[in-house]
């Protein structure tokens, strides 16, 4: 390998760690500033939780076409302009005057992110030979946690010290120095496919079912529009279906989950991963503040563990995919979340805090264990020329596991305490709810390691 072509790599492997931290880093920093900006504009509870959902919605419905826009013209150019706009509109949020405003410039922010996503890790894979393909994959996916488990932390000093705003101005300063080294360092790439159709029904269909079904899983218990846009969007994904398989072009190729079932097994994997571990945080911040009595400050240390453990770790399992099948290690890793869970399901208000901690750190072994190995048997299911949609997809799967984890959550919440305020509830009451809630969530990894374990060694 020549000294010119290891410059191109490291430039690239540079990116996608940056592009991985501070798009996770942003959401999670954000979450703890949401009281300020509604208490700042004046704004509804509601109408203030649309700060993540109008991000969240944008950034999924625009991935999978966007992937295959890049298949088709140029990763690069799609990675380099979703870097571009993704720090203008962190700018323009930093000076934005209503919320009205805010909502608008966090959708357009989620639209630049929809193309990071749907290109970094095809542009990460495609720059360096399978023998190497895990090592760089764990090193994007150690990028992701730090970036979720610093987000909480740094963000919560810039609120509280420099306001909200700080937060936009440092995800642009970031992003800005990011775009510099891409549109510069970056290795030109090749067209991966031919000019051809973009489907463009197909793309329509995909963009109005993925923020239609999010939408109604996320704030079906809370919303009646959720209860209508949710039937409507399981409509568009059938019409979306049958549409793929009668189009020569498509930009989901449907086939291939019939005929690769490594392929299909590998992101049900991923999926019902997602959905199991996402609300764990947020699970145990209501159990260690509502019901032991801690603060916010040391609830988050305690938290941390879980996300820092991933960061150490998945690097070391990354580099293990290279060599021993990532397969049989994803199946370890999602058996680990497994038995976290389950352990968890048994908290009590006797429950001691090392408990806690050494299921959080279980967890936080197993999705690394999980995540980089599974992410790389994806990608060595696909020709390279499906690289930047079978990266996009892997994205949507984690976006609809996220918010159908939280859709668990909520209808168990309803089912328990009905309308009831959390921070009102009985400590019982909330055991009673974390009870359940880790048993579905145990019961949905468990079907995961059963989908992981069905791929072939």
């Amino acid at each position: 390998m020549n000294t010119n072509f290891e410059k191109k790599q490291k430039a690239t492997l540079l990116v996608v760690i940056i592009t991985a931290f501070i798009t996770t880093f942003t959401g999670s920093a954000l979450n703890l500033s949401v009281p300020t900006v509604g208490e700042e504009f004046n704004a509804s509870a509601s109408l203030v939780g649309w700060i993540v959902t109008a991000y969240m919605l944008t950034s999924a419905g625009f991935s999978v076409p966007f992937g295959r826009v890049s298949d088709i013209a140029s990763r690069k150019k799609i990675l380099v302009c979703g870097i571009l706009i993704f720090s203008l509109s962190s700018l323009l949020a930093a000076f934005a005057w209503n919320i009205q405003i805010l909502l608008a410039i966090r959708a357009l922010q989620g639209f630049g992110a929809a193309m990071i996503f749907s290109t970094n890790i095809a542009v990460l894979v495609s720059s360096f030979p399978g023998e190497d393909r895990g090592r760089v994959l764990g090193y994007s996916t150690a990028s992701t946690y730090i970036g979720l488990s610093a987000g909480p932390v740094i963000g919560g000093f810039f609120n509280h010290y420099l306001g909200w705003r700080s937060i936009f101005l440092v995800t642009f300063a970031v992003s800005a120095v990011v775009f510099f080294i891409a549109w510069r360092k970056l290795p030109k790439d090749e067209r991966q496919l031919e000019k051809t159709n973009l489907d463009l029904l197909g793309n329509i269909l995909y963009i109005l079912m993925i923020p239609t079904v999010l939408y109604g899983l996320s704030a079906f218990s809370t919303s009646n529009l959720a209860k209508i846009l949710l039937p409507v969007g399981l409509v568009l994904l059938v019409l979306f279906g049958r549409h793929e398989l009668k189009v020569d072009n498509p930009i989901v190729e449907l086939r291939l989950f019939a005929n690769n079932l490594s392929y299909s097994f590998s992101n049900i994997a991923a999926l019902l991963n997602y959905g199991a571990t996402f609300a764990i945080g947020y699970l145990l911040s209501i159990y260690l503040q509502v019901v032991m009595g801690y603060t916010s400050q040391i609830a988050g240390i305690i938290l941390i563990a879980q996300p820092v453990v991933m960061a150490l770790l998945s690097p070391l399992a990354g580099r293990l995919s290279d060599k021993v099948s990532p397969f049989k290690l994803a199946s370890f890793g999602m058996a680990l979340c497994a038995v976290s869970l389950f352990a968890l399901s048994f908290i009590s208000e006797a429950y001691p805090l090392w408990t806690i901690v050494a299921a959080l750190v279980v967890a936080g072994v197993g999705f690394a264990f999980f995540s980089s190995p599974n992410t790389n048997a994806i990608m060595a299911c696909v020709e390279k020329t499906e690289y930047g949609v079978a990266s996009s997809l892997l994205a949507t799967m984690r976006n609809i596991g996220h918010t159908s984890s939280m859709a668990v959550v909520t209808v168990v919440v309803g089912i328990y305490m009905g309308n009831k305020a959390l921070a009102e509830a009985e400590p019982q009451l909330l055991i009673s709810t974390m009870h359940a809630s880790f048993l579905i969530f145990t019961g949905i990894c468990a079907v995961g390691t059963i989908f992981s374990l069905k791929r072939k060694a």
